[in-house]
This record gives C-alpha cells, sequence and structure tokens, in this order.
C-alpha cells in the first residue's frame, strides 16, 4: 500500500510562491486474517440459550473496505462433557447465532470454525460470578476527590482463585470503559470497586458524573487465560505512554489447526455476568 504526501512548502518574499513536492511513502501491510469474537454470555436470571459469534476479517489501516464480515463458515461448539452441540446459524451478515444454546457453570467448550477451508479451535470453561451486593456512590476514592464514582459491592469466593471483568458505560456515551481485576491480594474479602470516568484526551478535561447520570454496569467472572488476554488488550487500547511497553500483535486462543501461521485474531471465551444499572443523586 502506498500513499502520497503532499508537502507544500510557501516563501513569502515581495510575492507569494509555493512549491510542491511529492513523496512516495511506503506502508507495511499484512495479509487478511479472520477475526473470531466468541463472547458466550450468560446473564443470571436467563436461560442464556441465545448466544451469537460474529466473524470478520481484518482490512488495512488506510483501506476502504467497508464490508468485512466472513460470511459462509461452519461455526460449531461442543460441550465436552456431555458431547452436546450447538449449530450457529449464518445470518449472511457476519453474524452467527443459535437459540438452544445450554451454559453450565465450569463446564468445557470448543469452539470450531471453519472458514475458506480452514478450521480454527478453541477451548474455554464457562466461568462463574458472585453476585453484586450492592451499588454506593463517592467522592473520595479516585484520582479526583470531588468527582463522583460509582462503587461495585461483592464478596470474593476464599477458596479459589478469580478474575474478573467490569464494562462501565454511562447512558449517552459511545463505548464503554473496560477494566480487569484478580483477587490476589482480597481473596475472600468483600470488595468494593471504584469507577470514575476518564480523562478525556482530546480536550484534556475530565468529564465527571453529575447527579441525575445513569451507569450501566456489566461484571463478568472470567478465566486467568483471558484475564492475562484483555489486560493487555486494555493497556494497548488505551495508547502508549513514557513507561508503557510497545505494542505488539495480540493473538487470541484461537488456533488455525490447518495453517498455524495463519492465525486469527479474537477471542473465544464463556463467562456468567451479571448486569446493573445506578443512578448518580
Amino acid at each position: 500500500m502506498k500513499k502520497y504526501i503532499t508537502l507544500a512548502i510557501s516563501s513569502i518574499l515581495i510575492t507569494f510562491s509555493a512549491c510542491t513536492d511529492v513523496i512516495d511513502v511506503d506502508v507495511q501491510t499484512a495479509p487478511a486474517r479472520l477475526t473470531i469474537e466468541a463472547s458466550l454470555d450468560w446473564e443470571k436470571g436467563t436461560s442464556g440459550n441465545e448466544q451469537t459469534i460474529k466473524l470478520s476479517t481484518s482490512t488495512p489501516y488506510f483501506g476502504n473496505n467497508d464490508n468485512s464480515s466472513a460470511i459462509g463458515a461452519s461455526v460449531i461448539v461442543t460441550n465436552n462433557t456431555n458431547g452436546a452441540t450447538y449449530v450457529f446459524e449464518d445470518q449472511n451478515n457476519g453474524e452467527y447465532t443459535t437459540t438452544s444454546f445450554e451454559p453450565v457453570l465450569n463446564g468445557t467448550y470448543t469452539l470450531e470454525v471453519i472458514y475458506n477451508n480452514e478450521t480454527y479451535t478453541a477451548t474455554e470453561r464457562l466461568m462463574p460470578v458472585v453476585d453484586i451486593t450492592d451499588l454506593t456512590q463517592s467522592r473520595n476514592k479516585g484520582f479526583n476527590d470531588e468527582d463522583l464514582e460509582v462503587n461495585v459491592i461483592f464478596t470474593d469466593p476464599e477458596e479459589e482463585d478469580n478474575f474478573y471483568l467490569f464494562k462501565f458505560k454511562k447512558q449517552g456515551d459511545l463505548l464503554p470503559y473496560l477494566e480487569d481485576a484478580d483477587d490476589e491480594f482480597v481473596n475472600g474479602n468483600e470488595i468494593s470497586w471504584y469507577f470514575e470516568k476518564e480523562e478525556d484526551e482530546s480536550t484534556d478535561k475530565i468529564e465527571a458524573f453529575v447527579p441525575g447520570d445513569i451507569v450501566d454496569i456489566e461484571f463478568y467472572g472470567i478465566s486467568e487465560q483471558y484475564y492475562n488476554f484483555i489486560r493487555i488488550l486494555i493497556e494497548q487500547s488505551g495508547g502508549t505512554g513514557l513507561f508503557s511497553s510497545t505494542p505488539v500483535p495480540l493473538k487470541g486462543n484461537c488456533i488455525n489447526e490447518s495453517n498455524p501461521d495463519n492465525y486469527a485474531y479474537g477471542y473465544f471465551r464463556l463467562t456468567e455476568m451479571v448486569k446493573k444499572s445506578y443512578t448518580f443523586q
């Protein structure tokens, strides 16, 4: 891929004059890869039978391909304990859906995707999550003691290592905030996890919560493997700072059994999750 950058150099003497040089720049490219978005999330209090897996292909950063949906694939999830299989039907828009999935806590499942005559597989365990026992607000736990923050309160199980993912989204915002956590230093304790709005880098201002704002909260139990993956992804999505590590291509757990060099992006995860909303007072 080549892009052309035009540099205009103007000189002011008695009259205005300008010259234009065209510089030919080589931009690195990479082969298109399959991207697998396979998050099977079981919300507490529901059957969890309706699930969707999304397939697409990666596109060049400067490309103009608006349709990267991967259609015509075979997508099957298998419960490794009882052998039950769930076929995800192609919706011809990159989405593959089922209405018959049966979630089993701590059950191990295998995903199989066959696309362009290549087979991708991944195996994960459906991780449970504890209930949120309370939601409160405060002003003294975050970086700015004048800003409102929401506190998610839950009790971590003592007999096991646990890993968590939080998704916070103020109603009206375009994108959510993701935060990861583990119980290494708080195992078996009651935990109060706070969240306040982060600085908007485009304006250098903090768009703090104000009374009347509603924040939607999703709380997931995740595996240690997915915790390691999402932690790096969150760090890299926040940009690079002075002490940040150099971003690298992040591989998920989907392995190309037919051609290992043609690995896929994305991840296959199974989680139990809790949804709550909080209105600031």
